[in-house]
C-alpha cells in the first residue's frame, strides 16, 4: 500500500512515485519528502511540483494546514487561525503567491471599514478605521488635545497607503540584478518613512498622547498588544486593509489550507496523514530519507523540514546536526519571552440568532484589574471579542452565530495543570466558559440564555493538535534579534544547516510569523532546493476552480470530547 490511502498520479499521467526505494529509476525526476503538511509544507509542495520535482508531504494529523485550521461541534464551525490574511488584493507579490497556491480559487474576500475597536473600562471606544481621512477626524473627536500626534499618525499613513511593497517571491541573495532594481525602486520612496516608523516603538509613541483611553488603544490595533512591535506594522496593515489587501477569505483558515492542498494534489502531489516522522536518514553527510513512527522507510534525493524547529534539531535530527544560526534560536531564544509569541486562550461561543447589525466584527475590551483576574492566566487584562459569523457563511448552522474570545495567555501555566492536575486544567477551563458568558451577557443583555455551547482551547490545545512548541501559533515576534538570525538563516545559510546536504527548512519557524510568510518561505526553500536538484523554478497562477463551498472542508475533527457543560455537570 503506498503511503497515502489515495495515492495522486503525477500531473504527467506516471504513476506515483515508489518512495521505498532508496535510488530512484533512471530517467525519473528527482524525489522531494517534506516533512509537515502546515502552509510552509505545502506551499513547498507546489513549488516543486511546479518545477518538475516528484512530492510527498508527510503530515502527522489527519488535515492539512497545521495552526492554520479549524474544528466542529455541534455544527458550528471553529475557525482558529486567520483574522486578517496579507494578500487578498491584487497587484503585489503577496497577491500572486495566493494565487500561485490556489489559496483564493472561487472564493469572495470580506473586507471591513475598520480593522479593529478598542473599548476601556469605562466604555469609552476608540475605533481604528483603516482610512485615514476618517481616522483623523474620529481621533479628534475622542480626544481633541492630541491633535499633533494624531495628525502625525494619520500623515504617515497616508505614506503607507501610497506604498504597495510585498517583497515575498525570491530569496534576496538569489534575485537578480533586475530585481534588485525593482526591489530599489520600490522601497526608496518610502524609506526615511519605513525607517523611521520602524525604529519608533509603538508604545514610546502611544505616550505622547494625553488621552489614557488612546494612549492604551494604539498598541492593540492588532487586538492585543504584541509589546514589542514598533509603528511600522500597524501602519502597513492599516493600509492593506485600506487596499482591500487584508480580507478575510471565505473558508477561513482551513479553507485556506484545503485550497492550497487541492491545488497541491491537483499538480500531482503526493500527501500521507497520520505519517509521523521519528526520523531524517542520513547517510554521508547527506539527507537520504525519512523514518516514520511505524518504522516505513521513504527515500528522495531532498528533504525538507516544514515543521517546529526544536523537533528537527532535536528529534529528526537527533541533535547531530545544527549551527550557530539554529543554536540562537532554539536554544537561546526559545526561552526569551519577550522574542516569542505568548499563547492564547481561545473560547468559541455558539449561540441562537445574531447581534444588532451595527456590532463591530472586533472589540478589545480593556478589563479592569479585578475583573482581569478572573480569567485564568490572562497576561494583558484585555478580552478580545470576534463576531466570527461576520467574517464568512457556513461558521455557524443558519439562523446561528459564532464569537471567538480570546487572550494572551502563559503556556507554562496551563502546561503544568495539564500535565499534573488534569481536573484542575478542567476546571480552569471551565472558569474560562463561565467568564465569558457573563461577559457576553453583561455587554448584550438577553445573549446568555441564547449561548448553546462555548469550546476553550488553550495553548496546550495548540501544541497538542499542531505541535507548535509551548502553543505559539506564530513563533518568533517580528522586530526582534529572532529577525536578524532568520534573515541571516536564509541569506547565509540558504535555509539549510552547514554540513549536511540535501536537507533544506521551511515554515513559520525558521521565516518568521505570519501566513504568508509562511507561503513565501516554501517558495524560498524550492528555488533553493532547485539548485540542489539541476531543476528549473517554475511558478504559475493557478486557473481557478469550482466556487467556495462548505463541503469543502470535508470531515471537521471535534477536538476535546469537553466543553463548558462539563461544569454543569460537576
Amino acid at each position: 500500500m503506498a503511503p497515502s490511502e489515495t495515492p495522486n498520479p503525477a500531473a504527467d499521467g506516471t504513476a506515483a512515485t515508489d518512495w521505498t526505494r532508496r535510488e530512484r529509476d533512471a530517467g525519473t525526476p528527482p524525489r522531494v519528502l517534506i516533512v509537515g503538511g502546515g502552509m510552509g509544507g505545502l506551499s513547498t509542495g507546489c513549488y516543486s511540483r511546479m518545477s518538475g520535482a516528484r512530492t510527498l508531504i508527510l503530515e502527522k494529523h489527519v488535515l492539512p494546514g497545521g495552526c492554520c485550521t479549524a474544528w466542529s461541534r455541534e455544527g458550528y464551525v471553529f475557525d482558529y487561525t486567520i483574522e486578517w490574511l496579507t494578500g487578498t488584493g491584487r497587484g503585489n507579490d503577496a497577491a500572486r503567491i495566493w494565487r500561485e497556491l490556489g489559496a483564493l480559487d472561487g472564493k469572495t474576500v470580506t473586507d471591513f471599514e475598520m480593522f479593529n475597536r478598542v473599548v476601556g473600562e469605562d466604555g469609552r471606544e476608540v475605533v481604528f478605521y483603516h482610512d485615514p481621512d476618517r481616522l483623523e477626524e474620529h481621533l479628534l473627536e475622542v480626544s481633541p488635545g492630541d491633535a499633533g500626534p494624531i495628525r502625525e499618525l494619520c500623515r504617515d499613513l497616508r505614506g503607507f497607503v501610497r506604498l504597495n511593497h510585498y517583497p515575498f517571491l525570491t530569496p534576496p541573495v538569489l534575485r537578480t540584478f533586475r530585481e534588485r532594481l525593482r526591489a530599489a525602486r520600490e522601497i526608496l520612496p518610502g524609506f526615511r518613512l519605513m525607517w523611521r516608523t520602524a525604529t519608533t516603538p509603538m508604545e514610546k509613541f502611544a505616550e505622547r498622547f494625553q488621552d489614557p483611553l488612546v494612549r492604551r488603544a494604539l498598541p492593540n490595533i492588532f487586538f492585543q498588544d504584541h509589546e514589542v512591535f514598533p509603528v511600522l506594522p500597524y501602519l502597513f496593515n492599516l493600509a492593506s486593509a485600506h487596499h482591500h489587501n487584508a480580507g478575510f477569505p471565505q473558508g477561513g483558515s482551513l479553507g485556506l489550507a484545503r485550497s492550497v492542498a487541492e491545488r497541491y494534489t491537483s499538480l500531482g502531489g503526493e500527501i500521507a496523514y497520520r505519517a509521523r516522522a521519528t526520523r531524517v536518514l542520513v547517510e554521508d553527510g547527506r539527507a537520504v530519507g525519512v523514518e516514520l513512527r511505524d518504522g516505513r522507510r521513504f527515500y528522495g534525493e531532498h528533504v525538507v523540514c516544514a515543521c517546529d524547529g526544536v523537533t528537527v534539531l532535536k528529534k529528526l535530527l537527533g541533535g547531530e546536526h545544527t549551527s550557530p544560526t539554529l543554536d540562537a534560536l532554539f536554544e537561546r531564544l526559545l526561552h526569551q519571552p519577550e522574542v516569542l509569541y505568548p499563547g492564547v486562550v481561545s473560547a468559541f461561543v455558539g449561540f441562537k440568532g445574531d447581534l444588532p447589525p451595527e456590532t463591530a466584527h472586533s472589540t478589545t475590551y480593556l478589563l479592569p484589574e479585578r475583573e482581569a483576574a478572573r480569567l485564568p492566566s490572562c497576561s494583558q487584562n484585555s478580552l478580545v471579542v470576534q463576531l466570527r459569523s461576520r467574517y464568512a457563511d457556513g461558521f455557524a448552522p443558519p439562523g446561528k452565530s459564532v464569537i471567538h474570545c480570546t487572550y494572551f495567555s502563559d503556556y507554562g501555566y496551563w502546561k503544568e495543570l495539564r500535565t499534573n492536575d488534569r481536573r484542575g486544567y478542567r476546571a480552569r477551563k471551565a472558569e474560562v466558559a463561565d467568564f465569558v458568558r457573563a461577559f457576553l451577557e453583561d455587554r448584550h443583555p438577553g445573549l446568555g440564555e441564547r449561548i448553546e455551547l462555548v469550546d476553550v482551547a488553550t495553548p496546550v490545545t495548540t501544541e497538542r493538535y499542531t505541535g507548535n512548541r509551548h502553543g505559539s501559533i506564530l513563533g518568533w515576534k517580528s522586530f526582534t534579534e529572532a529577525d536578524d538570525l532568520l534573515t541571516k538563516l536564509v541569506n547565509k545559510d540558504r535555509m539549510s544547516i552547514p554540513g549536511l546536504a540535501g536537507l533544506t527548512l521551511a515554515g513559520h519557524w525558521f521565516s518568521g510569523g505570519s501566513l504568508i510568510l509562511a507561503a513565501s518561505s516554501g517558495r524560498f526553500a524550492t528555488q533553493f532546493l532547485c539548485r540542489d536538484l539541476g531543476l528549473r523554478f517554475r511558478a504559475w497562477e493557478s486557473e481557478g476552480g469550482e466556487p467556495w463551498h462548505p463541503g469543502k472542508w470535508g470531515d471537521l475533527p471535534q477536538l476535546d470530547a469537553w466543553d463548558e457543560r462539563w461544569a454543569e455537570a460537576r
